[in-house]
């Protein structure tokens, strides 16, 4: 569940922003506003809303054209995005969702419609669909506090390289499945470094000589699983 709902509003007129800003405050959002596209994509370099309200006819800058830059933004990958048009005809609405929009709502705007079209939207963002973070989790003997990156085996505290750890706790976060090598890559070392497959393996024997080697089983030619 999220913990704060956020909002960023982009419309370039004053009134329409603090009747939307005075509405969802109410609601408990926290609210940022921009009269700009421009404004706009400088304020989401330091804030991650769940939803975008953006109208559509600006100067300088359309709400289509910011919501495709939008989209390149890969911190924002899981904003939603919805626009406010005037305009009822569909070539509008298409041309916005194909844009990469989620919803629209039409001018003018109704406080109780508007506050339902956003929580409509809220409980489609991902952040509502991800399952709670476990902080400490155990297997048989084994337990790991993922918070702090400590391990412990019947009570004794293994100490882990952060790699390691990381390895470790990809493997854990679903027993039984098989992680492939590049899924492994990717997410333990990153797209921008150059590791080879020994990297996985050389950790893996390191991880299996400090927790035994009952936990983590090799896939030949696919990867490798954790089973306890």
């Amino acid at each position: 569940m999220m913990t704060e709902k956020k909002i960023l509003l982009v419309d370039d007129e004053e009134d329409i922003l603090q009747f939307l800003r005075y509405n969802l405050e109410k609601e408990d959002f926290k609210v940022e506003i921009a009269t700009n596209g421009n404004q706009a994509l400088e304020v989401l370099k330091n804030f991650i809303p769940q939803i975008i309200l953006l109208d559509i006819m600006m100067p300088d800058m359309d709400g289509v054209e910011v919501c495709k830059r939008v989209r390149t933004i890969e911190q924002q990958n899981e904003t939603l995005i919805c626009f406010l048009t005037a305009r009822s005809d569909s070539f509008t609405q298409i041309n916005a969702l194909d844009s990469g929009g989620d919803d629209f709502i039409s001018k003018p705007i109704k406080p109780k419609v508007l506050l339902s079209r956003i929580n409509a939207l809220l409980r489609r963002h991902p952040d509502n669909k991800k399952e709670p973070v476990v902080a400490i989790k155990t297997f048989g003997d084994l337990v790991i506090d993922y918070d702090q990156y400590e391990i412990s085996i019947k009570g004794e505290r293994i100490g882990l390289a952060k790699k390691e750890f990381e390895l470790l706790k990809l493997l854990t976060t679903k027993p039984g499945k098989v992680y492939e090598r590049r899924l492994i890559l990717s997410t333990v070392w990153g797209t921008d470094v150059l590791v080879g497959d020994r990297t996985i393996d050389v950790h893996v024997r390191k991880l299996r000589e400090k927790i035994g080697s009952q936990y983590i089983k090799t896939v030949k030619g696919v990867g490798y699983k954790f089973e306890f």
